[in-house]
């Protein structure tokens, strides 16, 4: 007989243990795998309900740490948004952006490039402005969502200048409203800031933000 099939008796008869009652309490079993200790059934059915609601127990502890740390994030781009939308400015638009992922987010390097943008000659001197090639413009386009990992191409480590050496995870959010217009980059010297495999939904509401605080600038 399988224990399989002792499983599926007592299953197809509950009143074995009323009819049984006194065998099965002098029945005992190990208390623990490998211990030479022993208890009842009763008792080590005791024991296996407390480890299955600690379990439940360290589950639920879990579950509040995340919802905290998800309210914390919400309260920071609730922020955010509030910035760059009561902003004057595009000069503003673009200070503030950098002030609160750097303050708030505690994010130590941005980078964000735009084309498809009015730049009057207020404008122009922007770094944000800075003139980036047809393949940064694809790789933007291509983002389904945001990237998240330890390597980006050339062009875009370059915009982080001799920092790039200490540079260890990256993220890439593509500026989307009706067309891509720009690329948003954080990096970090911590690889396990960015990295692949993590959710990426705060990032793409940040580039939602950011793109409709821009599109009073659009062309």
């Amino acid at each position: 007989m399988k224990p399989e099939d002792i499983v599926q008796y007592l299953q197809n008869h509950p009143q074995f243990f009323e009819d049984y009652a006194d065998a099965i309490a002098n029945i005992t079993i190990p208390h623990l795998q490998n211990s030479k200790s022993v208890i009842s059934i009763s008792e080590r059915q005791i024991v296996a309900l407390r480890n299955k609601n600690q379990i439940l127990q360290d589950k639920l502890l879990e579950l509040i740490s995340f919802g905290e740390k998800n309210d914390a994030i919400g309260e920071k781009m609730h922020r955010l948004t509030i910035a760059v939308l009561a902003c004057s400015s595009l000069d503003e638009l673009l200070h503030n952006i950098k002030f609160n992922l750097n303050e708030d987010f505690a994010i130590p390097y941005i980078e964000l490039r735009l084309w498809g943008i009015a730049t009057g000659k207020n404008n122009i001197k922007q770094k944000e402005f800075t003139k980036t090639t047809k393949d940064t413009h694809v790789i933007a386009e291509s983002l389904t969502k945001p990237y998240c990992g330890h390597h980006v191409v050339d062009e875009i480590k370059n915009w982080f200048g001799d920092d790039v050496a200490h540079l260890k995870s990256f993220s890439m959010t593509p500026i989307r409203g009706q067309e891509t217009i720009g690329l948003l980059v954080l990096a970090s010297p911590d690889e396990k800031r960015f990295f692949p495999g993590m959710e990426t939904l705060y990032l793409k509401r940040l580039g939602e933000i950011i793109c409709t605080a821009l599109a009073r600038y659009a062309s």
